[in-house]
């Protein structure tokens, strides 16, 4: 028995901050003190808050240190591992309600985790997802053992449509009709897919539950594997994803030896098996037939539909595919009955929904909120609000598929339908915050640009619309552009909707479409005016000098790398002051200057 537990973010963000070298000078240390029998360190998956890593809980108390180095290590063993006194200058303490002085604050007491309610992420940062008989002791694979031995696949089906469950990959439709469908055709062959093809930026839902808790996966898939009929499944994951890669390799390795996958699974006679194909980072693999098209063996592009893939999906077989999330949360719906899932949530969006918070935003990282949560409450509780006292303009969620929301309607609540009524879409869980600095014209021409690069080249509507769009955002950016272009533009958006062959072109336009609606003045900025009102598109900005705070100093001269700016002398009432002047045919708008003044006395406009 241990005394204490220790448990360190093993996820990317905090193994990115050097997790593992504090993980290492931890057990040196409890070993130089003898206390490697009294404390146990544990690797865990993703707490949520990424931006605090590496983070450390210390059980029992629950103390949650943030952003601990290797250095700090011989202080927390010999203060609170041995004389029980918590280092408090590591302490999280942000947005935690302390009544006492001194009170220990655990990570609950937090508001990035008051307002959460995690059922996908109910392990990540609670077990090692390398062992095993961790996800068990939490009630790994009963959901399994109550499927086989007392439920019959209409009894699953039935299950998963009653609770309400949609695809949490985007598109939203009824998983447990998605399962229907492809139980109901024959074949001696069936397969289960997983989606773990995380492509849009900003995302990182999926790649924390597989390195948090990747039994829950391998769990989900076989139960649908014995729903559907099928006896194979596979795991599409981006090979960007080496942490992840690695657990889901150790976890389908542990379930065979346990028996919890090939033959005979728990002794009933049902087999079912899993493996691994790796992405090379195709954003179009992320739709399902182009992503049963690579496992195949081919080049990655999107099939004609219908059929439909619960007909004709992997090797033209009946298919199911879902999403690392979607499958998150199926053992739970088992075990504790679709009631207890369809009381989250609203009228038509069920349950909970993992979302990657990004962008303008004080906590960066993962939360896991019922639906219907409003999004003023994500970003200014749950996500600490705007830094540096910026407002809040708009959030973009869905990746390159979804829209903007902006500031009027910043009390959505946050469901499918409340989503699309309102331009955007609820997408895989990206969630990035914009505030008053960001030009919403470039968003628009970041998210084409990305999917301009992505697009399989398969439809000419994808092909050539969204190259054309991209050039008239462009040709905006750069102050060339006509009211008519904004017509044009929004003309084609609708074309390339209506006729691009998968959901990769289909959606290519919403970004230009939601900004062309609730930031149309922007746009009329950058065309009639010749300007961006935000000071982003390099373009049209120019950075000039206040000649009353500039000094003289030359600090900016001597770090401008185009040599654009020169001394000169400024003839104030009654003296005579140095000053410098900036040359706009030589300056590259590198912003450089600005950065390096001491006095505010540079601004752009």
């Amino acid at each position: 028995m241990y005394r204490s537990h220790v448990l360190i973010c093993g996820g990317t963000g905090c193994t990115s901050s050097g997790s593992q070298k504090v993980r290492e000078r931890l057990a040196e240390e409890l070993k130089a003190k003898g206390l490697e029998n009294e404390i146990k360190i544990v690797q865990t998956g993703c707490f949520g808050l990424c931006a605090l890593g590496p983070v450390m809980i210390v059980y029992p108390e629950g103390t949650f240190y943030s952003r601990v180095t290797e250095n700090d290590i011989p202080e927390i063993v010999e203060e609170h591992l041995l004389k029980g006194r918590i280092v408090t200058r590591l302490e999280y303490k942000e947005g935690a309600e302390i009544t006492e002085p001194g009170k220990n604050v655990s990570l609950n007491d937090t508001n990035f985790y008051k307002s959460q309610l995690r059922v996908a992420l109910r392990n990540c940062g609670v077990i090692n997802p390398e062992n095993i008989d961790e996800y068990i002791a939490r009630d790994g694979y009963m959901a399994l053992g109550k499927v086989l031995t007392e439920m019959k696949p209409e009894d699953v089906i039935q299950v998963l449509l009653d609770s309400g469950l949609r695809g949490r990959g985007g598109a939203g439709f009824p998983t447990g009709m998605k399962w229907k469908f492809a139980r109901a055709y024959d074949n001696d062959q069936k397969y289960v897919c997983c989606n773990a093809d995380e492509g849009d930026p900003g995302a990182f839902m999926d790649r924390s539950v597989l390195e948090g808790d990747p039994h829950v996966v391998l769990e989900a898939m076989t139960i649908a594997g014995y729903t559907i009929g099928a006896s194979q499944g596979y795991i599409y994951v981006r090979a960007e994803y080496p942490i992840a890669v690695k657990r889901l390799q150790i976890a389908i390795k542990q379930a065979r030896e346990y028996g919890l996958l090939g033959d005979n699974i728990l002794g009933t006679g049902f087999k079912f098996d899993i493996d691994l194909r790796l992405g090379a980072g195709a954003f179009v693999c992320g739709e399902e037939t182009a992503l049963m098209t690579s496992i195949e063996g081919n080049r990655g592009e999107p099939r004609p539909r219908p059929p439909f893939p619960a007909e004709k999906g992997l090797f033209q077989k009946p298919s199911i595919l879902n999403n690392v999330e979607t499958w998150a949360n199926i053992p739970q719906i088992i075990l504790k009955g679709a009631d207890w899932f369809a009381s989250m949530g609203t009228e038509k969006s069920k349950g909970t929904k993992v979302f990657a918070l990004g962008g303008k935003i004080t906590h960066t990282g993962l939360v896991e909120i019922p639906m219907g949560t409003p999004l003023r409450k994500v970003i200014e509780e749950i996500g600490g609000g705007i830094p540096n006292g910026k407002k809040f303009k708009a959030a973009q969620t869905g990746g390159p598929s979804g829209g903007c929301i902006p500031a009027e309607h910043f009390d959505v609540p946050i469901d499918y339908d409340n989503l699309i009524a309102i331009g955007s879409m609820m997408g895989s869980g990206g969630l990035i915050v914009m505030d008053e600095d960001n030009c919403m014209v470039d968003i628009a021409k970041f998210f084409l640009q990305f999917t301009v690069d992505e697009s399989c080249g398969k439809c000419t509507p994808c092909r050539i619309g969204t190259k054309r769009l991209l050039e008239m955002l462009e040709k905006i950016t750069k102050g060339q552009g006509t009211l008519e272009d904004l017509d044009k533009m929004e003309e084609l958006c609708y074309y390339i909707k209506a006729n691009a062959l998968c959901g990769l072109g289909q959606t290519a336009p919403n970004p230009v479409l939601s900004t062309l609606r609730y930031f149309r003045d922007e746009y009329i900025a950058h065309v009639v005016d010749k300007r961006c009102p935000a000071g982003v598109c390099k373009h049209l900005l120019k950075f000039v000098v206040n000649k009353e705070k500039c000094i003289g100093c030359g600090l900016c001269m001597r770090n401008c790398p185009a040599n654009a700016i020169t001394r000169t002398d400024y003839i104030a009432p009654g003296h005579k002051l140095a000053s410098v002047e900036i040359d706009p045919e030589k300056c590259v708008k590198c912003g450089v200057c600005m950065g390096n003044c001491k006095f505010k006395a540079i601004s752009k406009q």
